[in-house]
């Protein structure tokens, strides 16, 4: 969808940080955060939902508030939205209902070696052939959604080659809706001035990885 999250290509948000200390987290409620993320969810979230409900967050809202904090209101509003919890057990910060079992203390190791074995493999077997081979010129499509995409904003109706084939992929648009449907990814290049005017004779190219029903032949 178009929202606040797209900022890719766009100007007037200052300077990109990149100096920041070589740590993962800032502050420790940071790495809570993360490690709630990564060993909790709601039945039925793909990360694509995950993904979507971010980017419905108000624009303000989201470009104004730390990281992970976003994480949190997103992580709370799918467990509102599946049921595991209310909106009045997150204002209160207590749970209403009864308590399922005993929460226990792992140590960061065996946190990062749980992380790393839970890991879904997206890549799936489908009947249909690729519709695109490596050297095929393309045209991504330029339409917009108000659901979840990942074709960015500035990618959009762009003339561009196809550089590899990825095989098949569950399709990150339908999996938001949860929806099993797989199709071929693509990895096509663009020249920058294609995607960007101003970048006049630069030779920088682009490589995004798209999946095919982004795309049209040129």
């Amino acid at each position: 969808m178009d929202g606040p999250h797209d900022l890719g290509g766009k100007e007037g948000f200052g300077p990109i940080v990149t100096d920041e200390p070589d740590v993962p987290f800032h502050h420790e409620w940071e790495g809570r955060m993360w490690g709630i993320s990564r060993s909790s969810g709601a039945p039925g979230v793909t990360i694509d939902w995950w993904r979507h409900v971010r980017e419905l967050i108000d624009p303000v809202d989201y470009l104004s508030r730390p990281y992970f904090d976003s994480w949190a209101q997103t992580e709370l509003a799918t467990y509102i939205h599946a049921g595991v919890i209310t909106l009045d057990e997150v204002k209160s910060g207590r749970s209403a209902s009864r308590k399922e079992r005993t929460a226990k203390t792992i140590s960061a190791a065996d946190a990062i070696a749980f992380d790393g074995a839970s890991r879904a493999d997206f890549a799936r077997t489908i009947e249909a052939a690729p519709r695109f081979a490596p050297g095929d010129k393309v045209l991504t499509k330029p339409f917009t959604q108000t659901h979840h995409t990942r074709l960015p904003a500035y990618a959009r109706g762009k003339p561009g080659t196809v550089h590899a084939h990825h095989g098949a992929h569950v399709f990150a648009d339908e999996n938001a809706k949860g929806n099993d449907v797989a199709q071929h990814i693509y990895s096509v290049v663009f020249e920058a001035k294609d995607l960007w005017p101003e970048a006049g004779s630069r030779r920088d190219r682009i490589f995004l990885d798209l999946w095919e029903s982004y795309l049209e032949p040129s």
